[in-house]
């Protein structure tokens, strides 16, 4: 059973990879590995070295930290403002979709997308 520091890393490779763009085959290339290593570094079945981790974030232009974000002691948990534990946005792919055409747009498309959106959650 993988530990849950794997799993958490290779979700985090996965969101990255996926708001990039990138295929499994394209990062595979990129850094020297064939595509179905990077399957078992996104699933957690294989761990991620220290070193092809470095090569990775160089890849994907993030800091190694980017893949730890949302550990703390060991547990992949966030919590709310009450406490209540908070769903993994990133897991959903129909909010990846969101989040990548949010940003293909023009900023100022962006600025009225947002509020539309926050008008619209006050309305919910």
């Amino acid at each position: 059973m993988p530990h849950i520091v794997d799993t958490h890393v290779g979700k985090r490779i996965r969101h990255r990879r996926w708001m990039m763009g990138v295929t499994q085959q394209q990062l595979a290339e990129t850094i020297g590995i064939k595509f179905q290593q990077v399957q078992k570094y996104e699933t957690g079945a294989n761990r991620v070295s220290a070193s092809r981790l470095w090569d990775i974030s160089r890849a994907l232009e993030v800091p190694v930290s980017f893949f730890f974000d949302g550990i703390e002691n060991g547990n992949a948990v966030e919590e709310g403002e009450a406490g209540e534990a908070v769903r993994d946005v990133l897991a959903d792919k129909e909010a990846l979709q969101l989040i990548r055409a949010y940003y293909t747009m023009p900023e100022e498309q962006r600025r009225q997308i947002f509020e539309l959106a926050r008008v619209l959650s006050r309305a919910a």
